[in-house]
């Protein structure tokens, strides 16, 4: 356990939440137990969820939050470029330490081969990679330094972690690609990367952060 960092996250119940009062009571719950503390503010699985995500609303959560441990908001690589901003300002505002980019999409690429992709819910793995990284450069740009963010969606190789990194990503996050690769793919996935880092010059992950906007 000393040499893991460990992350809980926290969202709300579907019905009968009152997110400006559950939120921070979650928080105050997990932060003795975790070393970074994740508000998910965008699973499209909850209705209502999303809407969180406008400025005045997760102003209103994150102004009653005391953390003593980082806090990170998680968000949807559906929002709008004024929804992204909003989300932005809000959390510089309110001294967060940074952006997940991103949860799982709603949308349907038209390359959806599944006959369940009409299903509701969120779209995770390969289809994610694409809108989720253009997001997380597009947050970068905006906010720069004043954030720290960490990259997710549609990572199973080394060369996609990297992208994450040149697109801002201070750490990545996987989900779908641990759960198709298992454990055995991380150590892969590392040794990989530091190839990668290597063979453009850079002598640490810091550098590459954002090298490549």
């Amino acid at each position: 356990r000393k040499s893991l960092v460990l992350g809980a996250n926290v969202g709300i119940n579907k019905e009968g939440a009152d997110p400006e009062r559950d939120y921070p009571a979650l928080v105050k719950a997990v932060a003795p137990f975790a070393d970074y503390i994740t508000i998910n503010i965008s699973s499209p699985n909850t209705p209502g969820l999303r809407d969180l995500q406008s400025e005045e609303r997760l102003a209103a959560i994150l102004s009653r939050i005391a953390s003593p441990k980082p806090v990170y908001v998680k968000i949807a690589p559906d929002l709008s470029e004024d929804g992204l901003e909003a989300v932005i300002s809000a959390a510089v505002q309110h001294n967060v330490t940074g952006l997940i980019i991103s949860n799982t999409t709603i949308a349907r690429p038209g390359t959806l081969k599944s006959p369940l992709k009409r299903e509701a819910g969120g779209l995770s793995g390969a289809p994610l990679f694409a809108p989720s990284t253009a997001m997380l450069a597009r947050a970068y740009r905006l906010a720069g330094k004043r954030l720290v963010f960490i990259g997710a969606g549609g990572v199973f190789s080394a060369e996609d972690a990297l992208a994450k990194l040149l697109a801002g990503a201070a750490l990545v996050q996987i989900y779908s690609g641990f759960a198709y690769q298992g454990p055995a793919m991380l150590p892969k996935l590392k040794a990989r990367l530091a190839i990668l880092l290597k063979q453009r010059g850079f002598s640490s992950i810091a550098q590459a952060v954002g090298a490549g906007l």
